[in-house]
C-alpha cells in the first residue's frame, strides 16, 4: 500500500483552500468567492482556524489575494466557455474545486487537473469519499516531474485534443520554478490551437511591492523554505511578457494585481484589500 503522507497535497495547496474557506468564514459579504469544498476536502483538524497563517487580521491580504485570482481565473473560464472553448486545463491543481462548484458549467468542458501522481491519488480518493466521484468531463492528470514526464503528452494521453482551444491556468506555481522550466512551460502552450487563452500568476520582486506588504511576504518566503518548497523566481511583469514573447505568445499582457482589487474589492465596508505581490500575466494563441 502507498504511505498517505508522500500523496497528500502540499501544505501550500491546503493553505490556499483554507484561506478560500477563511473568506466565507469570517469576512463579510459580498463574497468574491465562495469555496467550503476544498477545506472538506483538506479535512484539517479542530483547531484549524487557530493556526498562525490563518489568523483573520493579520493574514487578510492574503487570503484576499487568493479568492482574487480565484474569481478572475473562474470569469475568464465562464467567459471563454460561453465563447465556446470546451476544454479547460489547470496546472499544479492542488485542490482546485471548480468541476464540484459549477457543475453547470463544467459539463460543457472537458476539465484536466495536472499535478503531482501521488496528491493526484489523494484527491481521487477524498472525492469518492465525500460523494462528488469522477465525472467523465474530469481528468485528474498525474505527471511525475521528477522523472521528466512530458505534461503535454500525459494531458493527450487523457483526451486532451490539441486541435481544439483550451483554457490553460497556471496559478501560485511559477515561483516554485525556475525561469527556464516557466519559459518551457511557456513554449508549450504557445502550440496550442489558435484561440486557446493562458492566465499565469507570478510573484513580483520585494522592491515591487507597496511598503506595508514587505514584510508579509518576507514571511511567506521565509515559511515557504522550512516547509522545503523554497521560492525559486520572481519576475518584473516586463520580464515576464518577455518570455511569453520569446515562447511566441504575441498577444500576451499585463494584469496587475490592484485592477483585480479594484475590480472585486471596491467599495467594501470592511476594508479588506489583496495585497500586492501577485501579478498575472494573460496570453491567447
Amino acid at each position: 500500500m502507498a504511505d498517505r503522507r508522500t500523496e497528500a497535497p502540499d501544505s501550500t495547496a491546503v493553505r490556499v483552500a483554507l484561506w478560500r474557506a477563511m473568506h466565507v468564514q469570517v469576512d463579510s459579504p459580498p463574497h468574491v468567492f465562495e469555496d467550503e469544498i476544498g477545506l472538506r476536502l483538506a479535512a484539517p483538524d479542530d483547531g484549524w482556524r487557530r493556526r498562525p497563517d490563518m489568523d483573520p487580521l493579520t493574514t487578510s491580504g492574503f487570503r484576499a489575494a487568493v479568492v482574487a485570482r480565484a474569481r478572475f481565473i473562474e470569469d475568464l473560464v465562464v467567459e471563454q466557455a460561453g465563447q465556446g472553448v470546451d476544454q479547460y486545463v489547470v496546472l499544479g491543481a492542488g485542490l482546485d474545486t471548480f468541476a464540484q462548484r459549477r457543475p453547470e458549467i463544467a459539463s460543457r468542458l472537458r476539465v484536466f487537473e495536472v499535478d503531482r501522481p501521488g496528491p493526484q491519488a489523494w484527491k481521487r480518493r477524498r472525492l469518492i469519499e465525500l460523494g462528488h466521484g469522477i465525472p467523465d468531463g474530469l481528468r485528474l492528470v498525474p505527471v511525475d516531474f521528477e522523472a521528466d514526464d512530458s505534461w503535454t503528452e500525459r494531458l493527450t494521453a487523457a483526451g486532451f485534443d490539441p486541435a481544439r482551444p483550451a483554457v490553460v491556468v497556471s496559478t501560485g506555481v511559477t515561483m516554485y520554478l525556475t525561469r527556464d522550466a516557466t519559459a518551457a512551460t511557456l513554449v508549450r502552450i504557445a502550440s496550442f490551437a489558435p484561440g486557446s487563452t493562458l492566465a499565469m500568476t507570478f510573484l513580483l520582486p520585494t522592491e515591487l511591492l507597496d511598503d506595508a506588504d514587505r514584510p508579509g511576504l518576507q514571511r511567506s518566503e521565509e515559511g515557504a523554505r522550512a516547509s522545503g518548497t523554497p521560492f525559486v523566481s520572481f519576475c518584473t511583469p516586463q520580464e515576464m511578457l518577455a518570455l511569453a514573447q520569446e515562447a511566441g505568445l504575441a498577444d500576451a499582457r499585463h494584469v496587475p494585481g490592484s485592477l483585480l482589487a479594484e475590480r472585486y474589492f471596491a467599495d467594501r465596508a470592511d476594508g479588506l484589500r489583496p495585497s500586492s505581490g501577485e501579478d498575472l500575466l494573460l496570453a491567447t494563441t
